[in-house]
């Protein structure tokens, strides 16, 4: 591989590594939460790294300790990895003409915070080939990744030792801050997101958290056509 070649893999790596402050104790909060539901070291460490989903995840697993059916808790995990479907068709114009195994690679890393910044580095540097696209977007999980398969880990094992005033849920809503502020550049992004604020304290006495789910659908609903409104009006 060249020297430039390497130079995006550290620029990626280099945006990707502050997120560490939150996905370590996200990663933790997680091996806590999941082994009070019941999940063994197994079945926790393999939903981290076949789902790699935070958000899904402990979904999940709350619905997993209520006792929701089954068809409830694929359904809002599905929910709440919706966004991933519109990151997919955001990502995919920069990315598309890749090799098969890397697309199905980055379809796997593909995160909040890996697309956040590559696609941030992508509009503002339209000139890089595919290939370097790809390097800086793999770069940006060499510190994410084994973090969070390792924080996970540690919280497994480690869980009931961590003291209660390190408060590691505050990472959640941190997290997800720190993503969705500087996304919403645009009235249908913002509608959106005021939509799904909206509907989440409406519709929260819902059970099984399936608020989320109507609140997902009813926010991308309202996205899309605000959208085509605003481009009905400009033609």
């Amino acid at each position: 591989m060249s020297k430039q070649g390497h130079n995006f893999y550290w620029q990626g790596a280099k945006a990707g590594f502050p997120f560490i402050l939150v996905v370590g104790p996200f990663g933790l909060l997680f091996g806590v939460v999941a082994t009070e539901t019941g999940l063994d070291t197994i079945q926790t460490m393999a939903m981290t790294i076949l789902v790699i989903a935070g958000a899904s995840q402990f979904a999940a697993v709350q619905l997993l300790a209520e006792n929701a059916p089954v068809l409830v808790v694929i359904l809002t995990g599905l929910a709440v990895n919706m966004r991933m479907a519109m990151y997919s068709a955001s990502i995919a114009p920069h990315i598309g003409k890749a090799d098969t195994w890397q697309r199905i690679l980055t379809a796997y890393f593909l995160v909040d915070q890996s697309y956040a910044v590559s696609i941030l580095k992508y509009e503002n540097s339209p000139e890089l080939s595919v290939s370097e696209k790809l390097r800086y977007f793999f770069g940006t999980m060499i510190p994410i990744a084994p973090i969070w398969y390792i924080s996970t880990y540690i919280g497994i094992v480690a869980g009931a030792e961590i003291p209660q005033k390190f408060a590691l849920d505050f990472a959640i809503p941190i997290t997800f801050l720190a993503l969705v502020g500087p996304s919403l550049r645009s009235f249908p992004h913002l509608s959106a997101a005021i939509v799904s604020v909206v509907a989440s304290l409406l519709l929260i006495w819902m059970p099984f958290n399936l608020w989320l789910i109507v609140a997902a659908f009813l926010a991308m609903m309202t996205g899309a056509y605000v959208e085509k409104q605003l481009e009905t009006n400009y033609d």
